[in-house]
């Protein structure tokens, strides 16, 4: 039994200026490139999170 999901573009994310920090320090002393790598590894990890392909398709696509 197959659902898709919707992708949730509403803000959604409490204390989104507290998260936004944290994700700005995680950078902190990285170069350009273990920044990059740093967050392809974040987007994986959220993505395995998420688990829902169309939601990633759509995601996807609002991003480009």
């Amino acid at each position: 039994m197959s659902q898709t999901e919707r992708l949730v573009t509403a803000p959604n994310l409490a204390e989104h200026d507290d998260f936004y920090a944290q994700l700005l320090s995680a950078h902190d002393g990285m170069s350009d490139e273990e920044s990059q790598a740093f967050n392809a590894r974040l987007i994986l990890i959220l993505a395995n999170h998420i688990g829902n392909s169309d939601v990633l398709r759509q995601a996807l696509l609002a991003a480009r």
